[in-house]
């Protein structure tokens, strides 16, 4: 007799986790997925490549409905399937149409909402977020009869959305609060040379801003962005890309234990024995996730524990950062600021437009920064990851793997 395994969000968090559990043991649950968005599985983090016209949605989908049918599995999927209630007594779960599931095993990937500044204005016809398939057409829709486009965030998301509006033909302007753009991920050199190479793509930047209201027509659409210094900016499409919040709401709802996230433990289990949840909903040790690697590999630890095998744990590693912008080369990876105990090793070419910066504390690779050429990226992750003295090839590290090899 086949368990009844029940997953809440078809997204590619959860779906990498049926994935996974398909094949490690595919007889084993009946499995039931509910969807709010009426696809099956796509590649969220390609949709800045629909809006810069580089994919079409049909070269982002993962697994089409056929792949459902196929392994046996029921999708619900558009508006009216998103689950509205968890009852964890009787273990159903129910959806805002009234279709009901039992399950034994339920997995929560709700995934992330974006955060929606308390700006008065927020609410005018032609401010948008930048999450999903709609609001890239909604997007894809003002490229045509709109020309101004103010994008609120100068994170990466933001910048992925500006891009792809300026490759669209609009005049686009990324207002950002900090003085540096990805203050998260690079240091102020790096940022500064990609700020120079995105104005000489047709960006625009209005850095170390406060907005302080957006202001409407007579039809209440968007007509401008007015900030605190004073200073406008005519705008007829708004993009919120300031960030993510783990959405949370149904299985508090449930009462499942939450704090920013679903608090799971090492093997991705709720504070239900029942429950497990991955993705950007979750909470684990403290940390809340954004980026698509270390879902990845909740993914596989999930399914090792839903399929009984039970060994694995999920630890969370230091995950590197690129831009999805092409011809643009940038990477991060770990604490590439440091403090008065580290030390750091730059490289800078100018008219190469190559930076690097590496970052050492005790003779091990705690941080980099590379912009230009991201070559050794990954063995620059490789060696932070193992936590090894570099001590015998400090004096190469800089000039990457290669040169290091070719010199030990």
């Amino acid at each position: 007799m086949k368990q009844r395994l029940v997953v809440i969000g078809n997204g590619m968090a959860g779906m990498k986790t049926v994935e996974e559990l398909l094949s490690a043991e595919p007889e084993k649950y009946d499995i039931t997925v509910f969807g709010a968005e009426p696809y099956g599985n796509y590649n969220r983090i390609m949709l800045s490549s629909v809006l810069s016209g580089e994919k079409t949605i049909e070269d982002i989908v993962i697994n089409d409905r056929q792949w459902y049918v196929d392994n046996g599995i029921c999708l619900y999927a558009g508006q009216y399937k998103s689950v509205a209630r968890i009852d964890r007594v009787a273990r159903n779960v129910y959806a805002q149409d009234g279709t009901v599931a039992a399950y034994d095993r339920l997995l929560i990937a709700t995934g992330s909402k974006p955060v929606v500044p308390a700006i008065p204005g927020n609410d005018l016809d032609g401010v948008i977020g930048f999450r999903d398939i709609f609001d890239v057409n909604k997007m894809l829709d003002y490229c045509q009869n709109h020309h101004k486009a103010v994008v609120l965030g100068g994170g990466l998301l933001g910048l992925e959305a500006a891009n792809g509006l300026v490759l669209r033909g609009m005049d686009v302007t990324v207002v950002h609060s900090r003085p540096v753009l990805l203050n998260r991920q690079l240091d102020r050199q790096a940022a500064q040379m990609l700020q120079n190479e995105l104005e000489e793509r047709g960006l625009k930047f209005k850095m170390a801003a406060k907005t302080q209201q957006l202001t409407g027509d007579i039809n209440g659409h968007i007509r401008a962005v007015r900030f605190e210094d004073g200073s406008e900016l005519e705008c007829d499409l708004f993009i919120l890309a300031i960030g993510v919040r783990p959405n949370i709401a149904l299985a508090q709802e449930a009462g499942l234990y939450c704090e920013r996230g679903i608090v799971v433990d090492d093997t991705l289990q709720s504070y239900d024995p029942s429950i497990y949840a991955v993705g950007e909903c979750i909470q684990h040790r403290g940390d809340t996730f954004g980026l698509v690697a270390p879902l990845f590999e909740q993914a596989k630890v999930c399914a090792n524990h839903l399929s009984d095998h039970g060994a694995a744990e999920y630890i969370t590693l230091p995950t590197a950062t690129k831009l999805k912008v092409t011809g643009i080369n940038l990477f991060s990876v770990g604490d590439f600021m440091g403090d008065d105990s580290c030390e750091s090793i730059h490289f800078t070419d100018s008219a190469l437009g190559i930076y690097k910066k590496l970052v050492i504390k005790a003779n091990k690779l705690i941080g980099a920064v590379l912009y230009g050429d991201t070559a050794d990226g990954n063995w620059y992750q490789e060696l932070l990851e193992k936590e090894e003295s570099i001590a015998d090839i400090r004096d190469r590290l800089i000039f990457g793997k290669a040169y290091t090899a070719l010199h030990g």
